[in-house]
């Protein structure tokens, strides 16, 4: 049972941190929402900085299986897994509960890049850009880091303009800037 109410102080926690924003969910929020008191909350996150680093490394854990399981789902080739990313990304925007990526807002509320916060939100972004390059090295891309950069500025921007402005067609725009760069990069490689 003690297991199923830090998941609940966690899943409540997620939600509130992804609507609302890290900085504007007091705990008594989060314990409101997961109907515990704090000694609880604290029991399993000492801090709300833990409470925090749990949220994103939970979130990464997911999306990560979700994304990949869906791209394998969708195509075979690595081109066209790379290809497939954006139309992923583009249909996660569309969804009504989309508040843009919560490794961006998080990093955007605590940009110093020493904070821990900070560190795992980038690490995530690392981790995304060496899948990426592994897809491109796999299909035979020339310089399969600096595709991966370009494709997760492509993904991170489109993101970023999606949550500024919804049903902008950011997701589309960046597929199609996505299939110059892998062209180019595949035919500079043969």
């Amino acid at each position: 049972m003690p297991r199923d109410l830090k998941n609940q102080i966690l899943e409540a926690a997620s939600a509130l941190f992804y609507s609302q924003g890290i900085k504007a969910t007091g705990v008594d929020a989060i314990v409101r929402a997961a109907g515990t008191t704090k000694m609880s909350l604290y029991k399993y996150f000492p801090s709300k900085d833990d409470l925090v680093i749990a949220f994103l490394l939970k979130r990464d854990a997911d999306f990560t299986s979700w994304f990949i399981a869906q791209m394998d789902s969708r195509a075979a080739a690595p081109r066209d897994k790379l290809l497939a990313v954006f139309d992923l990304v583009g249909e996660w925007m569309e969804v009504p509960e989309f508040r843009g990526c919560a490794f961006i807002n998080a990093s955007a509320e605590f940009p110093i890049e020493n904070n821990p916060v900070h560190r795992v939100s980038a690490e995530f972004y690392e981790k995304f850009r060496g899948h990426i390059a592994d897809l491109a090295a796999q299909c035979g891309c020339e310089n399969p880091e600096a595709l991966a950069m370009q494709l997760g500025l492509l993904v991170e921007g489109a993101i970023v303009s999606e949550q500024m402005k919804r049903r902008s067609g950011a997701a589309g725009v960046a597929r199609k800037a996505a299939e110059i760069l892998v062209n180019a990069s595949l035919h500079r490689a043969e």
